[in-house]
């Protein structure tokens, strides 16, 4: 069985000029942060902008990355689809390119619908169905839909499920997850807020947007909270906060782009309909970078 723990980053999706899946660019992408201490990562989540990616790019990326990726990471592919068939399907293509396992994110165009029966009926059917084990994926402020830690208990009863990716960012939901699923049922936080509060109380690790851009200081939070040195490890944590904000939040995945530029990594534009950022939100992504000693000096 898959141990899911550790920091894993929901890596950003580069394009080329054209708009197209940049397979090389995601690829020297990978090889920077093979050496940062991250245990794996996530292709084609939020922060990959899954929801523009067309069911072959998914496909084409995560082989990018399960190549490109050192020797003993995990790649856990974002396979969640509106569709359960569709679920289904991009989860076989994707471990047939070598994903360890699927984050499949709650449907949620008819949220109204996705009743507790409902959520448990469409996991239960795409983990029977799957070849590689499920990541349950919580995330309220896309789908504008929150699985209770009661229904989450409810899913993670199947062999195939082994844990949960929940972006709430409530300190006390992940508590009661924690206290009502099954022991070997891990929860991971996609929330840089709660990102150390939560390692305190349980979770097994962080798949955060923040590690695209700080890889070696999330580990290091993770490491050092392992070993009970919360103070430093609060330090860290408190320090990489407006970094959280503007990758996140703050300017959403145009930002984390800049901040990738920025970082030397490549981040290029985001595919329509987002924006790329502007001059203006560029030059604060990197001040934000420098305060938090991320980045020794701006250019001009």
């Amino acid at each position: 069985m898959m141990i899911l723990d550790g920091v894993y980053p929901p890596i950003a999706t580069p394009f080329d000029d054209r708009g197209r899946l940049d397979t090389h660019a995601l690829a020297v992408n990978v090889h920077k942060w093979n050496s940062t201490g991250l245990r794996g990562y996530v292709v084609a989540g939020s922060n990959g902008e899954s929801a523009l990616l067309e069911m072959e790019e998914v496909v084409e990326a995560v082989d990018t990355v399960r190549h490109a990726a050192a020797e003993g990471m995990l790649v856990i592919a974002g396979t969640g689809r509106e569709s359960t068939a569709a679920t289904i399907q991009l989860s076989k293509a994707c471990a047939d390119v070598g994903a360890d396992a699927a984050l499949v994110v709650t449907p949620a165009y008819y949220g109204g619908n996705m009743t507790p029966a409902a959520l448990k009926a469409h996991f239960y059917a795409v983990a029977d169905a799957s070849p590689v084990p499920v990541i349950v994926y919580n995330v309220p402020k896309f789908t504008h839909l929150n699985m209770t830690p009661e229904t989450v208990a409810q899913i993670a009863a199947h062999d195939n499920i082994i844990g949960l990716k929940d972006s709430a960012g409530d300190i006390g939901q992940v508590i009661n997850l924690l206290r009502l699923c099954p022991p070997d049922f891990r929860v991971m936080v996609g929330n840089g807020p709660v990102y150390l509060s939560a390692l305190q109380v349980g979770a097994t690790g962080g798949i955060l947007a923040l590690a695209n851009v700080a890889p070696a200081e999330c580990v290091a939070i993770y490491k050092l909270a392992k070993e009970g040195r919360w103070a430093e490890a609060q330090e860290i944590h408190f320090r990489l906060m407006p970094v959280g904000w503007a990758v996140t939040a703050g300017y959403g995945v145009p930002g984390l782009k800049a901040a990738l530029d920025w970082l030397g990594f490549r981040g290029g534009n985001p595919r329509p309909p987002l924006l790329p950022a502007d001059d203006r939100t560029r030059e604060a992504v990197g001040a934000i970078l420098v305060e938090a000693g991320l980045l020794g000096t701006r250019a001009s």
